[in-house]
Parts: structure tokens; sequence; C-alpha cells
């Protein structure tokens, strides 16, 4: 496939493109970049600087671009920052399906997570349900997210203690209502960070058209930086994969990858290292 990213981007480390690019890459498809910031590294480091590129600024990089739509298969986009942002991205899709009607979305709606809340301007969340959202193909929150976009409760539902909410949480029923929040935005997901009742476990659950599957990883603590963006990234590079085999694909690869950043103290993602691990995470299991 030829995929339009669209996302930030820095010199050192791997956020945003510099996450998603290689592994996209590194899956076969031919990945074309658009920046959105071009920072030295992401912002949880001491410091950091590089520009913002506003919004007219990548809108006229699309529009340079805009000869080889008809070419695009998939468009890509993640954490945007301004609603500006977002209507820019609305034009691109619009665009771009216009020249190629088969092309797809995959809207990663970067708004927080359960540990720090929403790290977004107000306005982000409308600019999701009412504006990207209804134009894709596929979305991939984290459960957070996906509560906050549905208004609906998707974690304890009422249970009065641990022991039930984890009774809750193993049941297929508390599966099926994730499934039934993200089919209400979109009919395809991969949901990120699923609460399963168990500190010890984490959730991702894959929607498609007809299945829901789910699959639980031990919890290594703590947020990976990146680590959205990589799941994205392989979501996509594997959304014409039937769900199963792109599910424990996913859950491969982003094992492997937040257990050598906790166990050996990274402070970021091993792309490189461990890129057979993108292509084949059985075999270097």
């Amino acid at each position: 496939m030829n995929i339009v990213s669209l996302q930030s981007a820095v010199a050192y480390g791997h956020v945003g493109n510099s996450a998603a690019v290689f592994p996209m890459q590194r899956l076969g498809h031919e990945v074309w970049p658009v920046h959105t910031v071009n920072f030295s590294n992401h912002t949880e480091y001491p410091t950091w600087r590089g520009p913002v590129l506003g919004a007219d600024n990548v809108r006229e990089i699309l529009r340079g671009m805009e000869f080889a739509f008809p070419q695009v298969d998939l468009f890509v986009s993640g954490y945007l920052g301004t609603a500006e942002m977002a209507e820019v991205v609305r034009d691109a899709v619009v665009a771009i399906k216009e020249a190629n009607p088969q092309a797809r979305y995959v809207c990663d709606p970067v708004i927080g997570n359960s540990e720090v809340g929403s790290f977004v301007n107000e306005d982000i969340p409308d600019v999701y349900t009412e504006t990207l959202i209804p134009l894709a193909d596929a979305i991939t929150p984290n459960q957070w997210e996906l509560s906050l976009l549905t208004g609906r409760r998707l974690d304890q539902a009422g249970s009065t203690s641990e022991a039930a909410y984890a009774a809750y949480a193993a049941d297929a029923e508390y599966t099926e209502a994730l499934a039934d929040a993200a089919r209400s935005l979109c009919s395809n997901a991969l949901i990120t960070s699923v609460e399963t009742g168990d500190p010890e476990t984490i959730g991702m659950v894959d929607v498609a058209s007809t299945s829901v599957l789910r699959t639980d990883a031990p919890r290594l603590g703590g947020n990976v930086v990146g680590a959205g963006d990589l799941a994205t990234a392989l979501y996509a590079a594997l959304i014409d994969a039937a769900p199963q085999q792109r599910l424990d694909h996913l859950a491969g690869t982003m094992g492997a990858m937040v257990r050598a950043v906790r166990e050996r103290g990274l402070d970021e993602l091993p792309l490189v290292e461990l890129q057979e691990c993108i292509v084949d995470p059985a075999r270097t299991a």
C-alpha cells in the first residue's frame, strides 16, 4: 500500500511519525510522512526545541502532493493539537477518497489516557466525533478515549468491589460492551489499554464488522511514550490481514517492544534493534 501518515516527528526517539513510518515500511508499505511538528525530541524530556508546523503549512504540503492522491491507499492521522489541523486532515481525506474511492482512513483520536486525563484542547474531542471519525474506516482509541468519545462508562460498570470488577472484566459481556461502544463510532477499531480487572494484565480488543477479538498481556507498568503510535501503525499496516492474525501480530510486537523498554530501562522503543519482531513477532519471541 501507499500510506500517507500525518503526525508529529522528532529527531531523537520514537513518537508520532518517528514511531510509525519505519514499522509500516518494514511491513512492506510505501509511506509518505507529513509532519505536524519537527521537534528535537518528545516533550517528556527535560528540554526540547523545534518548530510547530501550522495548519496552513501542512495544508500546503498536502496540496503539493495532490498529483499523487490517486495512488494513496491509506491515510493515517495521529496527534493533531488544534481544530484547524483537524480541518486540514478532513479536507485531505475527502480529496484522497475522491481521487481514489478505494482509499481508506485510519484515525487515531489522540486525546489522553487514564493516567493523566486529557492533554488536548477542550474542543478536540468534538472535532473527532463530528468531523474526523465520520470519515474514518477504522479508529484506534485507548479505552479512556473511547469512553470519553462515546459518553459511556466502560470500566467498572457499577461493580462494588475489586472482586466484582475482576469478574465483570473477565466476562464476554464486558468485551462486547467495548465493541458496541467502538461500533457506535466506526465499524472497525483497535481498542488499546483495556482494563482487565487484574492489575497484572492489560488488554487489547480488535473490532471488525463480523468479529470481536480480545487479548490480554502482562501489564509492565507506566506509560511507554510512542507505544500508542506504534500500535496504530501496526494496525494500519495490517489492516487487510485476518483479524486474529492481526491481533496476534500486534500483541506479539507490542509486548516485545514494551518489555524491552521496561526490563532494560530504555528511554525509547528499540524499533531498529527489534525490527525483525515488527515483521514476525512469533519467530523472534
